[in-house]
């Protein structure tokens, strides 16, 4: 087996298990209909990173790594008609069509793995991301390349990860988190095994700078890194992120990029 595919086959057995507590526990902070960057609560709606919602309207959105579907349906309430979230698990999926319901507020959904996506080229024109996904591939380029392969010409990506300096600090949201232990340049894969040695989890760390040759080597155009501060009205503990590490690093980084407009015939 590939290492790609051993990567979606471990993303997709934890999720299966871990969806019902993490809705449970996240549900309310992410909002059945809200569309929420990162741990520290930045929304798009005060973001505009997307570009202006009357833009959007009549866009065709792909969300990778959708979970319930929170950002997609965020979108749906505001007009954009032609929104797809894609997640390598069932159960969440089935958590979207549950709120789906809840809400009356519908949200296309297809079961897939970032890194291999069943969609034409061209076929989106915004393609979107929050901690969906992308930080558990191993190869970034491959995956960005494939995210950039459904966008038309003059499509946009945007997406956000875990900040590749925070791969530098324990996952602790106390003092212990504040401690440096491992180099930022370490590039191997936080592993979760079975007691056969099957993997169960695997979180893959890429520095800001391989994010940006990602970017560049798909082809796309960085518009904007945006690294959200904590603000002072978050009080909330998500895992090791917590408002005594929020105020001295950034947690979360999200990458705007673009897909160039095709060039002219005869042009340079």
């Amino acid at each position: 087996m590939s290492t790609a595919l051993h990567v979606a086959r471990a993303s997709r057995v934890w999720w299966e298990h871990a969806a019902d507590e993490y809705q449970a526990e996240h549900g309310g902070f992410l909002r059945d209909t809200g569309f929420v960057w990162g741990p520290e609560g930045l929304v798009e709606a005060d973001a505009g990173l997307l570009g202006p919602v009357d833009e959007l309207r009549g866009a065709r959105v792909l969300e990778l790594g959708c979970g319930a579907g929170q950002c997609s349906r965020w979108l749906r309430t505001h007009g954009v008609e032609h929104v797809v979230g894609v997640d390598v698990s069932h159960r969440q999926l089935q958590h979207a069509r549950r709120i789906d319901e809840q809400t009356g507020v519908e949200v296309a959904t297809a079961q897939t793995d970032v890194q291999s996506l069943p969609f034409a080229a061209g076929a989106f024109d915004l393609v979107c991301s929050a901690f969906g996904g992308l930080p558990f591939v191993p190869d970034a380029g491959a995956a960005l390349t494939e995210a950039a392969r459904v966008l038309r010409p003059g499509g946009r990506l945007v997406f956000s990860v875990s900040h590749p300096m925070r791969w530098c600090f324990p996952d602790e949201p106390g003092e212990r988190g504040l401690t440096a232990e491992q180099s930022y340049f370490d590039r191997r894969a936080y592993v979760e095994e079975d007691a056969a040695g099957r993997a169960l989890y695997v979180e893959h760390h890429h520095t800001t700078g391989d994010w940006v040759r990602a970017i560049a080597s798909a082809d796309l155009v960085l518009r904007d890194l945006v690294e959200p501060e904590w603000p002072g009205s978050n009080q909330q503990t998500w895992g090791g992120w917590s408002p005594l590490r929020g105020r001295l690093f950034p947690g979360t980084a999200i990458f705007a990029a673009a897909k160039p407009e095709r060039r002219a015939a005869g042009g340079l």
